[in-house]
């Protein structure tokens, strides 16, 4: 009855409970899943190789999930039918299947048996339909979730560049109407914030195309964010610090979800895994292309850094453990030696906290 209770505690909160919830039975069969397509994808094999194998993680493992749930009722109400003296192992194995998947196959004979049967039938037709009834709602967030990172590939490129971005806003006299960019995507955080923490098989689907992912776009707008509070003089705007706040705040939660440790007060000043040389080239790039910038560019790197040190942590983490295509600032470097993550629960990435000096950044070799 112990084991009863917990499935079903299970696939409440997997399914039904509107809120970020662990439970062990799903983030064992996620992360059991996961070593398995980890090791299939390689990590020597070319991106196209690792993100065919990747994208097939999630809808299997989803798949996998009701099978699990259905298998422990399987032996819990085998146990039960034996203990209360329906015959052999088998018999009662046989009893259990039968009324968990509604064949009929064993007679039922008594209260006690029949009450078993009948529960046993009920939890079955359930979890099939709490199945039925959760993809609706996961394909749906995935569907709104996508729909910003598609149109990101029209003003960011492919892979996307937050230089690239301000780049052609700026080709098209765009500049002024860069508020209402960061206004959507304020909203597209809060909706990831909420559905990813929700439904957390949600962080492993990947787009419809291997150069797109959730996570290089989110980085992409970030840092064309932080690049304008910080260094562009005509695109500084309440918006885009709005845009920040709700950016970082809903990658630290999807991150914390999945155990990524992360200091939640950095200071300004505090080291990033960007260097002021790759600042000062993107500035070189804005500048040249005739983007008026701020006089003090000191001041414009320590406000910059201050900006990113807030997502740095957590957007590589999350890069990592999605397997990200590559994507400048993104996906194209590693922690610091010492924030080097690491395999965790749900197949996540832990990260040791800050220790010492930063370390330069790791260039990640993508084959494309």
């Amino acid at each position: 009855m112990a084991v009863v209770a917990g499935t079903v505690l299970s696939a409440v909160r997997t399914v039904v409970l509107p809120r970020a919830a662990q439970s062990l039975i799903t983030r064992t069969v996620f992360r059991n899943s996961a070593r398995i397509f980890r090791l299939l994808a390689g990590e020597g094999r070319s991106y196209e190789w690792r993100d065919k194998v990747m994208a097939l993680y999630a809808p299997i493992t989803l798949v996998m999930l009701p099978g699990a749930w259905l298998a422990l009722l399987a032996l819990a109400y085998t146990a039960m039918f034996w203990a209360i003296g329906y015959g052999s192992v088998m018999s009662s194995f046989r009893a259990a299947g039968s009324s968990l998947l509604t064949l009929g196959v064993s007679a039922l004979e008594g209260w006690s048996q029949s009450v078993l049967g009948f529960t046993a039938a009920a939890l079955g037709l359930t979890m099939v339909a709490l199945l039925i009834t959760f993809l609706p709602s996961l394909y749906a967030a995935f569907s709104r979730r996508e729909q910003q990172v598609t149109l990101l590939e029209v003003r960011a490129g492919s892979p996307p560049s937050a230089v690239e971005m301000l780049l052609r806003v700026h080709r098209i006299g765009w500049i002024d109407r860069l508020p209402q960019f960061w206004l959507q995507w304020e909203v597209w955080f809060a909706d990831l914030e909420e559905s990813h923490t929700s439904y957390p098989a949600l962080a492993w689907f990947r787009s419809p195309r291997s150069d797109q992912s959730w996570v290089t776009a989110a980085g992409t707008v970030l840092d064309g964010a932080a690049l304008c509070q910080s260094a562009v003089r005509e695109a500084k705007s309440a918006a885009a610090a709005l845009c920040l706040r709700a950016g970082y705040l809903a990658l630290r939660r999807v991150a914390g979800f999945f155990g990524v440790t992360f200091d939640p007060n950095p200071q300004r000043g505090d080291q990033i895994s960007i260097t002021r040389a790759e600042f000062d080239e993107v500035l070189t790039q804005l500048r040249e292309a005739g983007i008026e910038l701020v006089d003090d560019l000191d001041t414009a790197w320590l406000d910059f850094a201050g900006w990113r040190v807030n997502y740095d942590t957590v957007l590589l983490a999350l890069a990592e453990l999605t397997i990200a295509p590559y994507a400048p600032w993104t996906s194209d470097r590693s922690a610091p030696d010492h924030l080097r993550p690491r395999l965790s629960r749900w197949g996540s990435v832990r990260f040791s906290p800050p220790t010492g000096g930063l370390s330069r950044p790791r260039r990640r070799s993508v084959r494309r």
